[in-house]
């Protein structure tokens, strides 16, 4: 038992050391079983211009697996944008890969967050210059004067082709099943980014869930009571790390191959017996006897549209069938697993 799990963390240790140093930043969580499935909720509007909705994911701590709300975050920098984190399947362990800002989306292993996070690159909005551009076919924002002109647009069929179908909501990329998607070209585009990590009004805002006692697995079973924050985070200003590399005039999801087939990970949840309720579980020692209690499984009868440091590290160099109209909310179309 021993070599063997000296042997997963060698294999760990040299899947770590292969990944791109800009694909992240701050220190990997790995975990011996299945983070839980998306849980279904609406994406609150957007108050105002300029602000970026940063997915709601599970995180995890000292009593497990628990909720960090969605939330709206204004830009570090104009042409700033957010790519998720997520969880991963390596060498029998989940890595949480952590999510970034750049000129461009990149790769977040495929898992549908809703809200433009639909899997491939983000169909919720583009930077026109010096203004972000919201769409509304995927986000919802305000009303008034101040959303006119060219501050939205409707855009059904980049969500089309950005899609990955996740009806049963799998929240981590690979394993067993997991969601089935490398890296597509485009995705790559922005490993040749520089990267700045969350802001650290994110980070308190991650800390404060993980304090949360309800936002955790084992006592909301899947259903946390805050599902998305109800008022914007801080503003935290940053300079653009790499001007050179920034178009606000391209969509990175515009480089999508218009034959581009969205991929069906639709999976039937794997059985096994990982048990998400392990009050004893510990960061840098996980239990790798995949232990699951299916009665403890969280409730997966979900609406497809889905969605949400202050030490700042220096910027470094980093690295179908068609969906559903109702993508948010969880997941309705502008909305997350919401909308």
């Amino acid at each position: 038992m021993r070599m063997l799990r000296s042997m997963r963390l060698m294999f760990l240790a040299i899947l770590v050391s292969l990944i791109p140093a800009s694909s992240y930043a701050g220190v990997f969580i790995s975990v011996g079983f299945a983070p839980p499935a998306l849980p279904v909720y609406v994406q609150p509007p957007c108050p105002e211009p300029g602000l970026m909705w940063t997915p709601g994911y599970w995180a995890y701590g000292p009593d497990g697996y628990y909720w960090v709300p969605g939330a709206w975050v204004p830009a570090p920098y104009v042409g700033a944008l957010w790519t998720p984190g997520y969880w991963g399947w390596g060498g029998g362990l989940y890595v949480w890969h952590p999510g970034y800002w750049g000129p461009h989306v990149g790769y977040y292993g495929g898992v549908n967050y809703g809200f433009g996070y639909m899997g491939v690159g983000f169909a919720g909005g583009m930077w026109r210059g010096g203004v972000f551009a919201y769409n509304t076919a995927v986000m919802h924002v305000g009303v008034g004067g101040a959303w006119g002109g060219n501050r939205v647009y409707v855009d059904r069929t980049v969500v089309e082709r950005t899609t990955i179908i996740n009806n049963t909501h799998i929240s981590y990329n690979g394993g067993p099943g997991g969601i089935r998607h490398d890296p597509a070209p485009e995705e790559r585009i922005a490993e040749h980014d520089q990267h700045l990590e969350r802001t650290s009004f994110q980070t308190q805002h991650a800390d404060a869930a993980m304090h949360d006692h309800s936002a955790y697995f084992n006592a909301n079973h899947g259903h946390p009571a805050n599902m998305a924050a109800a008022r914007p985070l801080q503003a935290e200003n940053h300079p653009a790390p790499n001007r050179t590399v920034i178009n606000n005039n391209v969509n990175i999801n515009r480089n999508v191959n218009e034959n581009r087939n969205t991929v069906n990970n639709n999976y039937n949840r794997p059985n096994t017996e990982n048990n998400y309720n392990r009050s004893n579980n510990n960061f840098n020692r996980p239990n790798n006897e995949n232990n699951f209690n299916r009665n403890n499984r969280p409730n997966n009868e979900h609406n497809l549209d889905r969605p949400a440091n202050n030490n700042h590290p220096q910027p470094q160099e980093h690295s179908n069938p068609r969906p559903q109209e109702n993508h948010g909310g969880g997941h309705e179309e502008g909305h997350g697993h919401g909308r």
